[in-house]
């Protein structure tokens, strides 16, 4: 019974170290437009739009939209700003009528999508996804000479110096708790 309480810090602690690292290792995903095949489709509402749909959801670079679709009787344009608020499809970015459709998410910032049928995006049949920013992990910059400091020294604040304080103290401990 003694060794209970160890077994389950130790399960604990290496609980963290996964959830820590798992966080740093955000991988590419496949997304299902709408969250259902058939979503791509002239909404019955403002709260059915694709739009109230990408708010709520991540988009990082390197995720892929999946659209599924009839392609016969649809397609998915990517445009400009100004054609998605115009609804203007005569000059697409990219035109997709395969009914399963995939399109890479390569940068970050906003990517337009509209329905290839006449009408259907006056009717609601369209939405943005913005991309988020990928974080930068590790600030390296050289620090600054004190001629160029007009204040009082600050302590760094970087996310890496905390992250190796952080994996020090977790290895100290886990070192610790199995020997």
């Amino acid at each position: 019974m003694a060794g209970l309480p160890t077994t389950l810090a130790c399960s604990s602690l290496l609980l963290s170290l996964f959830l820590l690292f798992s966080s740093f290792s955000a991988e590419a995903k496949d997304i299902l437009v709408g969250g259902k095949a058939g979503a791509w489709k002239v909404p019955s509402s403002q709260s059915d739009s694709l739009n109230a749909w990408a708010e709520s959801t991540r988009f990082r670079v390197g995720d892929s939209l999946v659209w599924k679709y009839d392609g016969a009787k649809d397609s998915v344009l990517q445009v400009t700003k100004e054609d998605y608020v115009n609804c203007n499809t005569t000059n697409p970015i990219a035109q997709y009528k395969d009914g399963n459709t995939k399109v890479e998410l390569d940068r970050p910032g906003p990517f337009y999508f509209v329905s290839g049928v006449k009408g259907n995006c006056e009717k609601g049949q369209k939405f943005i996804v913005v991309v988020l920013t990928p974080r930068h992990r590790y600030d390296i910059s050289p620090a600054p000479s004190p001629a160029e400091l007009d204040g009082p020294a600050v302590p760094p604040t970087s996310s890496a110096s905390s992250f190796k304080g952080g994996l020090v103290v977790v290895l100290g401990l886990l070192a610790w708790l199995l020997f």
